[in-house]
């Protein structure tokens, strides 16, 4: 069954490849040549590029060589899904494209001119050698140059068998009936036309077989009409892509923003309300994300001057050795009540335990499976579900089986999809991450698919979850569609 899986997900990561390829770089040009070889190269070697990140990020290879392959190929990852959605997109605007080019072509070209009934379809000319026009009616033509004189009525004419009497030197023959300074014209006979003797026989004109210059030029034109159509479609597919993974990641870079959420609890303390906690979730420091961003989440945590902070869970995505100095600015965080950090899934892939350790060398405080009793409320975490492969799953019992019911009650969970444990438990409020909202239009449907909830406030019977969309990002360090954030959760008491 998973080579199977295996199997049809190559097919189609080919298969969309290809296509890509096709619309971007086959389609836009006229024939096989250096710009198709380089599109191959670049989806090829992109992929290359993002499948090795993800390989030296997951085995633990030397961290320089992760930061090597990070970059590109993750930014690749987000690259070829905006490629891919923008051609697509296309499809829809290429006929419409195309049918706008056409009548525009007809509008520009000239109308036909109507031709006569009759009219002759030859080239018009002087009328040639050996033979005759008929002259204008009533005009009588003339016997020059020894041309035959009109039958009189009663004569014997050329198809009656009579012969015409030749002119003598000097004569003009029957010309006594032609008005003078009219010039001759000359007759046309009944009988078969006379060829000129230079060109021979005259062929009635044929049909030509092949299209005609008129067909021949609109063949012409419309391969380039797909050739410009292609372009502007790839073009504008291409330009739409980088822009929103450009403005995507200058938004995780720039830093994660505050949000400010009021959630009310039923059992808080009149003298609690307006209790501040700072939630900061998903900051994945690694190969791409390092010291400088953690010092901006410390910074923006800070100030929002809370009572407490919760970091519910995917702190890094690598090794303390590794990643070590760029939590380093960790140390600095600093809330009235203290600090406090759940596991979640990326911890489980970096060295879980080691990680336990050094957030608690940092000053904050881990909460595996347990809670702690503030002044007005209690506290708890659970460890993350991907923490059962190695026997460190969440125990919501051993962090919430014999407290206090009366009071009200926070955890720290880093999956909304633990939010059934926490309702069977009587917890007030979940403080969640981990979906980050989804992170790329259209993983959001994915997300939200696989998640009660994909980002802020919701409520499941009398407990609430909300879920941060998280400060950082994972893989691609780009955000479309879900802006990275800092939660300030104020409590208030619905005693107040």
């Amino acid at each position: 069954m998973v080579i199977l899986f295996a199997l049809l997900a190559l097919t189609v990561l080919v298969g969309a490849n290809w296509y890509l390829w096709r619309r971007l770089f086959r389609d836009t040009t006229r024939r096989p040549g250096r710009a198709r070889r380089g599109g191959a190269v670049l989806i090829a070697g992109g992929w290359a590029l993002a499948i090795g990140a993800l390989v030296a990020e997951r085995t633990g290879a030397p961290f320089w060589l992760q930061r090597t392959l990070a970059w590109p190929g993750f930014l690749w990852l987000a690259l070829s899904i905006y490629l891919l959605l923008g051609v697509v997109a296309g499809e829809l605007v290429r006929p419409l494209l195309r049918r706008f080019l056409d009548r525009r072509a007809r509008a520009g070209q000239p109308k036909p001119v109507p031709v006569p009934a009759g009219a002759r379809s030859g080239p018009a000319g002087p009328p040639q050698a050996g033979t005759t026009q008929e002259p204008p009616p009533g005009r009588p033509a003339p016997a020059e140059g020894g041309e035959p004189a009109p039958a009189e009525a009663g004569e014997p004419g050329p198809a009656e068998g009579g012969e015409p009497a030749p002119a003598e030197a000097g004569e003009s023959g029957p010309a006594s009936t032609q008005p003078e300074g009219l010039a001759p014209a000359p007759t046309q006979t009944e009988g078969p036309r006379a060829a000129p003797a230079t060109e021979g026989p005259r062929a009635a004109p044929t049909r030509s077989e092949g299209p005609g210059p008129v067909l021949e030029a609109a063949e012409n034109r419309a391969p380039s009409r797909r050739l410009f159509v292609s372009r502007v479609v790839g073009g504008a597919a291409a330009a739409v892509a980088v822009g929103t993974v450009g403005a995507g990641t200058y938004g995780v870079l720039r830093g994660p923003k505050v949000k400010r959420v009021t959630v009310p609890l039923a059992k808080l303390p009149r003298t609690a309300h307006g209790y501040r906690i700072a939630v900061v979730s998903d900051i994945h420091l690694g190969p791409v994300l390092g010291r400088d961003f953690a010092r901006k989440v410390v910074d923006t945590i800070n100030g929002t001057q809370p009572d407490l902070i919760a970091v519910v869970g995917d702190l890094v995505d690598g090794s303390v050795k590794d990643l070590g100095p760029a939590a380093a600015p960790l140390a600095r965080l600093r809330a009235r009540h203290g600090s406090f950090f759940v596991t979640g899934n990326h911890e489980y892939f970096s060295g879980a335990a080691q990680w336990v350790e050094e957030v608690r060398r940092l000053g904050i405080d881990p909460l595996e499976n347990e809670r702690t009793e503030l002044p007005w409320f209690d506290l708890a975490g659970v460890n993350d579900i991907a923490g059962e492969s190695e026997g460190q799953g969440p125990d919501f019992d051993k962090a919430l089986g014999d407290r206090d019911t009366t009071r009200a009650c926070v955890l720290l969970a880093h999956q909304p999809v633990q939010i059934h444990d926490a309702v069977r438990h009587g917890v007030d409020l979940q403080l969640s991450g981990h979906t980050h909202g989804g992170q790329l239009f259209p993983g959001n449907l994915i997300a939200e698919a696989a998640n009660p909830t994909l980002a802020g406030l919701d409520r499941y019977g009398d407990t609430q979850l909300y879920v941060s969309r998280g400060a950082g990002a994972w893989g691609p360090p780009t955000r479309v569609g879900a802006p990275s954030d800092i939660t300030v959760i104020e409590l208030a008491s619905r005693q107040a």
